[in-house]
C-alpha cells in the first residue's frame, strides 16, 4: 500500500474525528487490528513529526495508540524524521503505544509486530508496550481486550469513570 493511500485514509478518518468532537477538547486515542493497526501506528508517526507523508499538517492531538496484530509503514525512515526536529522528539517521547501481537500469528508474522516495536523505540518513542500473546493467531482473545481496556483506562485517565 502507497504512502498516499495511507495518507488518504489518516486524513479521513482525522476529518471524522474533527467533524465527531466539534471542537471540543477530548482525550483522543486511535488504534486497530491488523491493517486498523497499520494506520493507528502511521497515525503514530504522523502527529510525531506533525504532518502526514503528503506533507498536509497533521491535526490531533493524540492521547495514545493501540496496535493489535499489525506492523508498522514507513519503519525505515522514521527514525530520520523524527531526529530532524526537536518538536518530533518531544511528541514522540510523550506518546504512549501498546502493540498486542500473537505469536502464532500467520497472517502479520509476529517478528513484524516485533520490528515495529523496536523501530518505535529506535525512534524516540519512549513509551512503547509490546505483549506477546502465546498460541494466538490472527484473531483476538478476551485477555488482550482486558489488557487494552486497562491501557486506555490509565493512559486517558479514565480510572473509575463509568
Amino acid at each position: 500500500m502507497s504512502s498516499f493511500c495511507i495518507d488518504e485514509i489518516d486524513i479521513y478518518l482525522e476529518d471524522l474525528l474533527c467533524l465527531t468532537i466539534n471542537y471540543v477538547i477530548v482525550k483522543v486515542a486511535v488504534g486497530g487490528f491488523s491493517m486498523g493497526a497499520a494506520i493507528a501506528l502511521y497515525s503514530a508517526t504522523c502527529f510525531a513529526i506533525g504532518r502526514y507523508g503528503n506533507g498536509i499538517p497533521y491535526p490531533v492531538n493524540l492521547r495514545t495508540v493501540v496496535g493489535l496484530s499489525g506492523w508498522l509503514p514507513g519503519s525505515r525512515s522514521l527514525r530520520n524524521k523524527i531526529e530532524v526536529s526537536h518538536e518530533a522528539r518531544r511528541r514522540a517521547t510523550s506518546l504512549p503505544i501498546l502493540l498486542c501481537h500473537g505469536i502464532s500469528d500467520d497472517v502479520i508474522l509476529y517478528k513484524y509486530g516485533e520490528k515495529s516495536a523496536q523501530s518505535l523505540c529506535s525512534a524516540g518513542f519512549r513509551y512503547v508496550a509490546f505483549k506477546s500473546y502465546d498460541g494466538l493467531g490472527h484473531y483476538t482473545i478476551p485477555r488482550e481486550m482486558d489488557e487494552v481496556c486497562t491501557w486506555l483506562s490509565s493512559k486517558l485517565g479514565l480510572e473509575g469513570s463509568s
